[in-house]
Order: structure tokens, then C-alpha cells, then sequence
């Protein structure tokens, strides 16, 4: 990306819309609701042949700065003083109101390059506030419909003369070339070859929990910035929200997700996109850390959230939140340890760390953890230790019979990994009981040290070589 765009405007003019026309994806969430957006949210964007970073910001609310529309406008003025060129979006439908003309004024003073944008222009009457827009002093407004895609050409032609074609059109730099993997394919798809964990990789984590759980002020503490809206008001945060930051020479592209309240109280579209907003960023991470309120931890949704990420395959961790307010930290620690390992036996060895957004107490250790149990979420055994493991388990412990008949494990491989995944070859799948599965899978987890993640285990019936040879007469 060459370049940033910053959207900005007063509430429900379609900022969000054309945000998620210009990135093509439908990333933001658009609502009739005036005030959907808050925090900004930036995007890869491509508008014809330009190529550049996005930002959508909340709109503009005339409102003192301690309240929670006056923080959302501080994270707009971020946005702009961030990016190269401002996009001022009016609604051409509904006409020039006082808070566009505060923004115009505050924009023109700052100097920065604008392209005022009229949004709306396809609605009948709309001609009325396209004109209207000449007296804000921002030159000629551009005539779109972020809804229908009209005005795309003319908007790519306003950004490139408001920025100059150098700015817009950088000469491109050659890439060095990439080290090149030598290796065949016989040996990467070797059963015995168990690849060691690459620590260079981009790391995906989510961050998701209650409301007011403190998701957003452990991000802006990871940052050292306040990047996300924050505040002492329950559901602040409503888009998944992306950053990136480097921990340890490592980058890690973090998502911040909207707290998740019982399906059943969950009433409000909105509230209902925000949701579904979360669990799309659950299923895209590769680790998922679960934010506690240490005060009050252990609620019927915390727990089902972790069964939800277990059940998704993710790799999990949980973190103690608000370890700044605990008194007798020893005490709770121990009754937490306890009924972690009481009401999550699904996870079981799960890690968890006592943190404090507030503070920064515990963030060093919980980056850890999630790095620790992002290796045992990637590891691979090999099929010769697999199989050496499996007699061992049958002679400790030997399969059951089931009508009159010894049930017979024969051969182990690993098929899969994030989340480790593993085939087992059989007589009578279908009647090997739950009860076996689950010894096996904590034999995995003790013996080859994989605590927390989820394990997998499928069972296929082993194949009879005379099934369709003809009997002879």
C-alpha cells in the first residue's frame, strides 16, 4: 500500500458502506442505526487501478470529551491526522446539516488534502444537497452511490488529482526473492518427518469475553497506544477490529472482538451482527485467548465460550483479568487453578494467566503462553512413536470386548494438524465406547505433552482383503 484514506462524516451518510465497496468485502457493519461505527478500522482498499489503505471512523457528535460520542471523535481525529487524504462523505439525499459544516471548517484548517464526497446521489432529489455541498469551501463534491457502486471512475480521478500521480503512483520496488524449500514432496508428506514449529510466521489471535471484560484495554496495553475505544460503558466495541505489533521480532495481527452476552438476551440486530462479527474472527484465528473478569469469573458463558473455541478447534487460553482488583491473590489463584481443571475437562492443561490490562501485570507471561500453545496446536508426531505409543496404552489399559469379542486398535498416524488430528485403524469403530476415546486422548496429552488444545480422533474399520473376493464353490 502507497497510500492511506481516511472516511470521515457524520453519522449514518454511508461511511461504512463505502468502506466495504472500496476493501470489496463486507467487513464493517452497516446498520440504519446512526453511530454503527466507533472504532476506526482500517482496510486493504482498491479503487480501480489504485491500491491503498482504508479507514473507517465513527461520525462526527457534537459532545464533550469525557463521554463516549467525544472519545469515538478522538479516534476519528487519530484517523486523520494518520492518513494522506481525507474522504469528507455528505448525504446528498438529505441535505448540508450543521455538524457537516463543523467537520468542513475543521477540516480546512488542518490544510490536509480532502476530496469531499456527495453519497446518496441516486436518490430522487438529491440534486438539491449535491449543490449545497459547493458551500462548504472543499472544491467540487464527487457524486457517488456507495450502495450501488455509481460513481466509482469519478472518485478514483478525485483522490489521484487531490494527491498528484507521483503520490498516487509510486514506482514500484523489485522484492528480493524468497528462500526456496529444497525439500521433495516424498519427504514432506513423510509420516515419520515431523516438521519443526516456524516462529517467523504471522500469529492470528483473537481476543474475545464478556461485555466489560476488559478485551479493548489489554489490546491498547499491548500496543502502548489507545488505539481501541475503551471506557467504564458495557459493549463499547461492535466491529472485530484488526491491529498488528511486533512482540519479540514476531508479528502478531491481533482482533478485537465485541463482548458476547447469552444467545437468549441477545435481542438487537445490531447487537446480533456484532456477534456474528466475533465468531467469523474465531474461525479465522489460530489462537483464541478468553478474557475473564477476575472479580467474577467462571460464568455460565465464560465456560461456554471455551467450549465453543474448543469446539471451533482453536487453540485456546485463558486470562484472568483485572488481577489489579484481587486482595487475596494466592487464595483466589489456587480456587481458579481448581475449577479450571474441575469445569473444563474438555481443555484439559489448559493454560492460564493472571493479567491486568490496566496495569500491564501478566501480559509478558500470557504472550508467552499463547506462543507456547500455538507450537503444540501445529505439532506433528511421527507414525513410528505414534504406533510404539498405541501397544503400550492397549497392554495398560486393553480395548473392551463387545459381544463376547475383543475390540482389536491396529494402526495410529496423525492426519492432521491445528488441531492435532489423528486416525486410528480398527475393528468396530462404532462400537469402541466414548469412555476409550477419551482415555486415549488424555494419554496423548500427558505422554506427548499437548495440554489445552483440542485433540481429534477418528476411527476407520481396517480392510478386509478377501471383502469382495467371489467364495469358491
Amino acid at each position: 500500500m502507497n497510500f492511506t484514506v481516511a472516511i470521515v462524516g457524520r453519522p449514518n451518510v454511508g461511511k461504512s458502506t463505502l468502506f466495504n465497496r472500496l476493501v470489496g468485502k463486507k467487513l464493517a457493519l452497516v446498520d440504519d442505526t446512526p453511530g454503527v461505527t466507533r472504532d476506526r478500522r482500517p482496510g486493504d482498499a482498491k479503487l480501480v487501478d489504485l491500491r491503498f489503505t482504508i479507514i473507517d471512523t465513527a461520525g462526527l457528535e457534537q459532545s464533550g470529551p469525557e463521554t463516549l460520542q467525544g472519545r469515538m471523535w478522538l479516534q476519528t481525529e487519530a484517523a486523520i491526522e494518520e492518513a494522506d487524504l481525507t474522504l469528507f462523505v455528505v448525504d446528498a439525499k438529505y441535505g448540508l446539516t450543521p455538524a457537516d459544516e463543523t467537520l468542513g471548517k475543521m477540516l480546512r484548517r488542518r490544510g490536509k488534502p480532502v476530496v469531499l464526497v456527495a453519497n446518496k446521489s441516486e436518490a430522487k432529489g438529491s440534486d438539491g444537497g449535491y449543490y449545497d455541498a459547493f458551500t462548504l469551501g472543499l472544491g467540487e463534491p464527487v457524486a457517488i452511490s456507495a450502495e450501488h457502486g455509481q460513481g466509482m471512475i469519478d472518485l478514483r480521478d478525485a483522490i489521484v488529482a487531490a494527491l498528484g500521480e507521483d503520490r498516487a503512483f509510486p514506482p514500484e520496488i523489485d522484492e528480493p526473492e524468497t528462500n526456496v524449500d529444497l525439500r521433495g514432496e516424498e519427504e514432506l508428506e513423510d509420516d515419520d518427518y515431523e516438521p519443526e514449529y516456524d516462529d517467523t510466521k504471522p500469529l492470528r489471535v483473537a481476543i474475545i469475553g464478556r461485555p466489560n471484560a476488559g478485551k479493548s484495554t489489554l489490546i491498547n496495553r499491548f500496543l502502548g497506544e489507545d488505539r481501541l475505544l475503551t471506557g467504564p460503558e458495557a459493549g463499547i466495541t461492535r466491529d472485530s477490529i484488526s491491529v498488528e505489533w511486533d512482540w519479540r521480532g514476531r508479528t502478531i495481527k491481533m482482533f478485537d472482538t465485541a463482548g458476547m452476552r447469552k444467545k437468549a438476551r441477545v435481542q438487537e440486530k445490531l447487537e446480533k451482527l456484532s456477534v456474528a462479527d466475533s465468531l467469523r474472527s474465531i474461525r479465522f484465528a489460530e489462537s483464541v485467548v478468553i478474557v475473564f473478569d477476575a472479580t467474577i469469573p467462571f460464568e455460565k458463558q465464560d465456560l461456554q465460550l471455551v467450549d465453543l473455541v474448543a469446539r471451533e478447534g482453536r487453540a485456546a487460553i485463558l486470562a484472568f483479568n483485572k488481577w489489579d482488583l484481587v486482595e487475596d491473590t494466592q487464595a483466589l489463584l489456587a480456587d481458579l487453578r481448581e475449577k479450571t481443571e474441575r469445569l473444563l475437562p474438555q481443555v484439559r492443561g489448559i493454560r492460564a494467566v493472571p493479567i491486568s490490562g490496566q496495569t500491564g501485570y501478566g501480559l509478558d507471561k500470557l504472550m508467552q503462553s499463547i506462543i507456547d500453545t500455538d507450537k503444540t496446536w501445529n505439532r506433528r508426531i511421527s507414525t513410528a512413536k505414534l504406533n510404539k505409543w498405541l501397544e503400550s496404552q492397549q497392554i495398560q489399559h486393553p480395548p473392551p470386548a463387545v459381544s463376547g469379542r475383543r475390540l482389536k486398535l491396529k494402526y495410529m498416524t496423525q492426519v492432521k494438524a491445528r488441531p492435532p488430528g489423528f486416525m486410528i485403524s480398527c475393528t468396530r469403530p462404532e462400537s469402541v465406547p466414548e469412555s476409550y476415546i477419551r482415555y486415549l486422548t488424555n494419554g496423548l496429552r500427558a505422554d506427548f505433552e499437548m495440554p489445552g488444545v483440542p485433540i481429534r480422533i477418528h476411527l476407520r474399520a481396517s480392510e478386509n482383503p478377501f471383502e469382495n473376493r467371489k467364495k469358491k464353490r
